[in-house]
């Protein structure tokens, strides 16, 4: 009987030191980070639904006004004119500005806390001891907050969506400007898993939790700032030349433009570029975020080999 029981628990044992224990090593580990996550994704969560309620007080709150009132328009200071819409049009770009930046905080805390800080005090080298080999160990770390980035940024996202209604540009920003076309598209959660991956390498390569924070947020950084210049690059431009001049509506993304209120030729996007864009520059994000991944395994496998 004795046997019997050894032999039906030893298997339950093993499967404990199992991927199991290593998702739940890393949420233990980094709980202060997951708190903070949620807590973010929450509050994200409420304020966007409030703000989807507010949104027809804050449409119909965005007409003329003039001061003092006349000819059926508002006073520019009445309480109409400048609550729902102000609030509205502002809780919007705080989010949008989150969701367009998140690839720095994440790249920092990835460098530092996720892989820097545990190479630098040895936590991960004990680990390697304890039947965890290197490999899954760094698979662990990555495949973990990537799946919450993806999820909560994912979610964040798309309630953004949501809660910008009919996309009325005078209350949520025209589609090509820099934060509000990388905070309503893919390129969002491409973004942040670019920066889990540069991060993570920028740790491994230095092992010491503030310099790969600082590396991390760097790189982060510099892979943002080149692809928010380039982007109208990412896709060929529309050209319009007319002898007669012509204007370009605002619902277009002007790259040049000559003349002060007409002119006879324009370079542009219009908006159905909008997702070509999109899947252009996420396509790139994920290719860096892959080449970041594999050159850590690789560094990971050489220094422990």
């Amino acid at each position: 009987m004795t046997t019997a029981l050894t032999a039906v628990t030893a298997p339950a044992a093993r499967t404990r030191r199992g991927p199991s224990g290593l998702v739940w090593a890393v949420l233990r580990v980094h709980r202060t980070a997951l708190i903070f996550w949620g807590l973010s994704l929450t509050a994200a969560t409420a304020g966007l639904i409030w703000l989807y309620a507010i949104a027809d007080d804050a449409r119909r709150g965005n007409v003329p006004c003039a001061e003092p009132a006349h000819d059926g328009l508002p006073s520019c200071a009445s309480v109409e004119a400048i609550t729902a819409d102000d609030l509205y049009s502002n809780g919007i770009a705080l989010v949008t500005t989150a969701l367009c930046y998140v690839i720095l905080p994440v790249a920092a805390w990835a460098g530092g806390a996720l892989i820097g800080r545990e190479l630098e005090n040895g936590t991960a080298r004990l680990a390697w001891t304890q039947s965890v080999s290197p490999t899954r160990w760094l698979a662990a770390k990555l495949a973990v907050p990537a799946v919450l980035l993806t999820a909560g940024t994912g979610t964040v996202l798309l309630l953004n969506i949501w809660a910008r209604t009919d996309d009325n540009p005078n209350l949520v920003g025209d589609w090509y400007g820099p934060d509000q076309f990388a905070g309503i598209g893919p390129v969002a959660v491409a973004y942040a898993l670019a920066g889990l991956a540069l991060g993570a390498l920028a740790g491994l390569l230095l092992g010491r939790a503030l310099p790969a924070a600082g590396v991390g947020f760097g790189a982060a950084l510099l892979l943002h700032t080149v692809l928010e210049r380039y982007r109208g690059d990412l896709w060929p431009k529309v050209i319009r030349a007319d002898a007669g001049g012509f204007e370009l509506p605002r619902s277009v993304w002007q790259m040049s433009w000559p003349g002060p209120t007409r002119a006879t030729r324009a370079t542009y996007h219009p908006q159905s570029h909008f997702w070509p864009l999109q899947y252009v520059e996420t396509g790139i994000l994920l290719a860096v975020a892959a080449v970041a991944t594999l050159a850590a395994f690789r560094l990971l496998r050489r220094r422990t080999a």
